[in-house]
């Protein structure tokens, strides 16, 4: 991040994961037809985004339907119920 008259510029990998994280949100959103706000706190109850962030690296190699998969089953064993 760098600093230039009291505004905050990202750089372009922030800016990236960011992106990444707001179209997965959409695609679970999608997948499990809930709004995006219900993905939301749901991933954020259930540690799913926690775990793509921790996973990130590897995460956003695969396809969106592939981590949907995953962050369905994390947060199944983390106590959610969304199948």
């Amino acid at each position: 991040m760098y600093f230039c008259n009291d505004e905050i510029i990202m750089s372009k990998s922030i800016i990236d994961r960011i992106n990444y994280i707001v179209a997965l949100i959409t695609e679970f959103a999608t997948a499990h037809h809930i709004t995006t706000q219900q993905a939301y706190q749901y991933l954020q109850q259930y540690k799913g985004l926690d775990f793509v962030e921790k996973f990130y690296d590897v995460e956003h190699t695969f396809s969106f339907e592939n981590t949907v998969e995953d962050l369905t089953l994390y947060c199944k064993r983390m106590g959610g119920n969304l199948a």
